[in-house]
Parts: structure tokens; C-alpha cells; sequence
């Protein structure tokens, strides 16, 4: 299978390295810097984790030109729902996650879960706290979005979330970390006056994400319209 990687940083290059270690090819590696050579490469499909300002386009490019795109970039959510009207256009196939990560997906469901249970003992406040590396541009990330989103699917006096721990009774407050080599962590926390409740997940290296991704780009190949981790995983 031919990959086009649009974006070549550090997770760029772990995919790649992943790609290549289960027998696929890399077609291209595009950045700001060449991006003018995308229109001449030829793939199967392309995998997109560059930075929020670029994402767009990227993945704009690939919808209007039948190429199968997989999106890993977070910080331009804003847009989605326009890429996803596009997909359906033009018959097109785009995959987004937040997240790639298996182990983050079975998270996730385990955050959905716990809130439910949670929607019955409103006395429990609710608190999200999020890590990363420095590089990391957005904030909060994508994985403390999805988590809060699924929080206020199942908590119906939760309907919004905020980047900051003061937060009103109808919001889920996330606090944003950023420090040196941190792949990334999650904390969902359910605090009273008698006890707390902690579920967390410790990402140990970009790897996880990276494999995810490549094993989408495999399982893709001749689906068509918007996917999720769902579909590919099957919850």
C-alpha cells in the first residue's frame, strides 16, 4: 500500500517507521515547505497529522481528489462538519480521530460509562486534566474534548465544556498541561467531600498512536463516507 504522509514531524516519522516495519510503501512526505509537489504524488491513501493552520486544506485536497484521508491533527475541529458535507459530495472517504490510540478508544468508553453511573450522584464534581509535550499546539487536546463530549452525552446537566478549573454547574472543566516529553496523559476525576473516583490513561510513546493510524489506513481501503475509531473497532 502507497501512504502519502501530509505532515513529517515527530509523529510523521513514527508512522512511517511503522508503515515500512508491516511492508508498505511511502509515496510522498509533504510539509509547508513542498507542499506544492502534493498534486504529482500518487497513493492509496494519506495519513494527515501536520498542524491545526494546515489540516484544512490538506484534508480538503485529498476529499476532492478521491484520496482516501486519515486525520489524526486537532485545534481546527471549527471546520469538520464542512469536510464532512464535502465527503458526502463527492463520494469521497474521511476517517478523524481525536485519538488512535486502542488503548485511548477502550478509555473512552470506559469515561462513557463511568458517567453514566455518575448522572445519578450530582454531589461528585467533575474535573478533566490533560498532559502533553510542549509542542503540542492546541490546548486543550483533541483526547480532552472527545472525553468531555462523552461526559455530557450521558450527564444531560453537563452541556458544555471550558479550558479552566472555574467552571459553572453546566460546564466539565479541563486544566492543560505542557511540559517536556510527554506523550500525553488523561485524567477523569470525580471528587466530594467523602471520596474521589480516578480513571487515567498514561500514553508511554507516540507508538500506540502511530500503529492505530496505520492499521486504519489499512482496514479503509475501498470504504467509503465519514468514519470513526466506531466503525473501525466496532464498540
Amino acid at each position: 500500500m502507497k501512504i502519502l504522509l501530509l505532515g513529517y514531524g515527530k509523529m510523521g516519522k513514527v508512522i512511517e517507521q511503522i508503515a515500512l516495519q508491516r511492508g508498505h510503501h511511502i509515496a510522498g512526505r509533504i510539509t509547508s515547505a513542498n507542499r506544492h509537489e502534493l498534486p504529482g504524488i500518487n497513493a492509496d491513501v494519506a495519513i494527515e497529522f501536520s498542524k491545526p493552520e494546515a489540516a484544512y486544506e490538506n484534508v480538503k485536497f485529498c476529499v476532492e481528489n478521491n484520496l482516501p484521508v486519515i486525520c489524526g491533527t486537532t485545534g481546527w475541529l471549527e471546520r469538520k462538519a464542512e469536510i464532512e458535507k464535502l465527503t458526502h459530495h463527492c463520494n469521497g472517504t474521511f476517517f478523524y480521530a481525536s485519538n488512535f490510540s486502542i488503548g485511548v478508544n477502550i478509555f473512552f468508553r470506559l469515561n462513557e460509562q463511568l458517567a453514566r453511573i455518575m448522572n445519578n450522584f450530582p454531589d461528585y464534581a467533575i474535573q478533566i486534566d490533560e498532559v502533553h509535550h510542549t509542542q503540542k499546539k492546541d490546548a486543550p487536546s483533541g483526547t480532552a474534548i472527545s472525553l468531555a463530549q462523552g461526559i455530557m452525552q450521558h450527564m444531560p446537566r453537563k452541556t458544555s465544556w471550558v479550558n479552566h478549573t472555574d467552571a459553572a454547574t453546566h460546564e466539565v472543566p479541563i486544566s492543560s498541561f505542557r511540559i517536556d516529553d510527554v506523550p500525553g496523559t488523561h485524567v477523569v476525576n470525580y471528587s466530594s467531600s467523602i471520596d474521589d473516583i480516578e480513571i487515567k490513561h498514561i500514553a508511554h510513546s507516540r507508538e500506540g498512536f502511530a500503529r492505530g493510524a496505520v492499521m486504519v489506513a489499512e482496514w479503509i481501503q475501498g470504504r467509503k463516507g465519514v468514519l470513526t475509531m466506531e466503525d473501525f473497532l466496532q464498540f
